[in-house]
């Protein structure tokens, strides 16, 4: 529980004086998931970083798009510590590439529905998000934030599976991200660089477990952080065959206005 706690403590939301409700329910048609597998110290980094930043200004929008990026830490050992990276993170990493059979784990990476894909710098992205959209929902997703109590937030999650029974190998996950942050590098291979970086995930829930009925429900209460940046925040969930990698839905909620 404690773990569950600072997780969502980690939501970064808004001052009491901006108390609000907000809510996002994923839709009948299928959203796609991008994973960005980046590090402040692998100098190929930026441009995908970048390139993930401009997908909400070509279109994206997250009924068609959720973007994440997870910093991952093994490149922290040639002179600089990326201050988002987590080992969950390169540990998912690899869990995905051992599924796949891959040999070995890179970055930048771009994973579209929980898949290697390389091409995501040229046309061929937009077309199989084309194709993805166009699938029918295999998960329902829902999230709530409630900021109205001054002394604790609320934070539920509800999900449902809509496709062929494989309760047990699917899960539900949650992520907190920030946009818009800044580092100024200081060694490494991005020595005296400004990166900037968005949909950045500064922590994890999950995989959490569905119910013999294909239906999961999760309620915290949180205490609220008063320096949180809630208008550059958010939430996001996704289900997932841990047996294949395929993600089934998706959805982001950005915090309450």
């Amino acid at each position: 529980m404690r773990r569950e706690l600072l997780v969502l403590s980690l939501f970064l939301l808004p001052a009491a004086s901006e108390a609000a409700q907000c809510s996002a329910q994923s839709g009948e048609k299928t959203v796609a998931l991008v994973e960005l597998y980046t590090s402040e110290g692998c100098d190929s980094c930026p441009p995908a970083d970048q390139w993930l930043s401009t997908l909400g200004r070509r279109g994206y929008a997250p009924e068609r798009v959720v973007p994440i990026a997870l910093h991952v830490d093994y490149w922290d050992y040639i002179g600089w510590k990326d201050p988002y990276a987590k080992a969950a993170f390169s540990a998912r990493q690899r869990k995905l590439a051992q599924v796949a059979r891959a040999r070995i784990v890179y970055t930048p990476q771009v994973l579209l529905q929980g898949r290697d894909f390389r091409h995501w710098h040229s046309e061929a992205f937009f077309e199989e998000v084309a194709k993805i959209n166009a699938r029918p929902a295999q998960a329902r997703i829902s999230l709530r934030l409630d900021t109205r109590q001054k002394d604790a937030f609320e934070v539920q999650a509800q999900a449902e599976l809509l496709g062929p029974a494989r309760k047990g190998d699917v899960a539900l996950y949650i992520g907190a991200y920030e946009n818009k942050l800044v580092s100024e590098v200081a060694a490494g291979e991005n020595r005296g660089r400004t990166l900037q970086h968005d949909f950045v995930v500064l922590d994890w829930l999950g995989p959490l477990g569905f119910g013999p009925e294909g239906r999961l429900s999760e309620r915290r209460r949180v205490p609220p952080l008063p320096k949180a940046g809630a208008s550059n925040s958010g939430l996001v969930a996704f289900v997932q065959d841990r047996a294949n990698s395929e993600v089934l839905q998706a959805l982001m909620l950005p915090s309450c206005p």
